[in-house]
């Protein structure tokens, strides 16, 4: 599978994306189960099919485009307002970036680190032990850091922020139980993560949200960057979550054709041991 994928790295980026379009339509005709969820989602966030179809080859790209992100050479980026990542580092404090499920997320954390430096980003790794191993180390490139979800992984965020670097989260991902709190996510109680929150709190970090668009014919990504409003998420777990969804959201409003509208955000969250 490694070799696999190191092959599909060499590919042009038009290529994988054409291909990755081709997955996408096959997965959404061929699950009944994914284009139930698909549909339910785009329609609680009020969106009619028609106005969410690009999102379905927009899901099949972020598959294909995954090799050549892990393991080739990073395409061409643009960006949109970088000045307010200078500007959040220039204050000396370290630096929380939220990064929804929506556009090339896997190349955000990527283009930061080529052009800012260090980033630390948490994952949560895959059950099937041979995939854990390719992402484990596909995910590590450098001035990228990836670290689990686990104890050890957010003691590590602690360590980063405390010291002025850069942490990276997805704080659209469905937190295991017992990390997360109830919230309105269009309109839709969501079970959303609280570590954003509670790393800002204990750190003092600055917070800034990021999406990587992908670009026609496969010419490359444009990463626009947000700040967030104040000074952090409130400390009530609930406020906190309530606020990350509604940046979401905004950010999903802007570009709709790119969130990943098949994810379970409203599934049950999973019991296990929190960290």
């Amino acid at each position: 599978m490694k070799t696999l994928f190191h092959w599909l790295a060499t590919w042009p980026l038009p290529l994988l994306h054409a291909f990755g379009a081709a997955l996408g339509w096959v997965a959404f005709l061929a699950s009944p189960t994914y284009r139930r969820r698909f549909l339910a989602n785009a329609a609680q966030a009020g969106y009619p099919f028609a106005e969410v179809r690009p999102a379905v080859a927009a899901a099949g790209r972020l598959v294909a485009e995954a090799p050549r992100l892990w393991f080739g050479e990073l395409p061409p980026v643009a960006w949109v307002d970088p000045e307010l990542v200078e500007r959040a580092r220039a204050a000396g404090r370290g630096l929380l970036v939220l990064t929804p499920h929506q556009g090339s997320f896997e190349s955000t954390a990527l283009a930061f680190a080529q052009r800012f430096g260090p980033i630390t980003v948490l994952y949560r790794p895959p059950r099937k032990a041979w995939l854990r191993g390719l992402v484990e180390g596909a995910r590590t490139r450098p001035n990228l850091t990836a670290v689990p979800t686990n104890l050890a992984g957010v003691r590590q965020l602690l360590r980063t922020l405390r010291a002025g670097g850069t942490v990276g989260l997805l704080p659209d991902q469905v937190p295991p139980q017992g990390m997360g709190a109830w919230a309105p996510f269009f309109g839709r109680d969501a079970y959303t993560m609280t570590l954003a929150a509670r790393l800002v709190r204990q750190t003092g970090a600055a917070v800034v949200l990021m999406r990587s668009e992908r670009l026609p014919g496969g010419a490359g990504f444009l990463v626009h960057v947000t700040a967030w409003p104040g000074e952090g998420p409130a400390e009530a777990p609930e406020a906190a979550a309530a606020q990350v969804n509604a940046r979401i959201e905004t950010l999903v409003r802007a570009c709709p054709g790119q969130y990943l509208w098949g994810y379970a955000r409203y599934k049950q969250p999973r019991h296990e041991d929190p960290a």
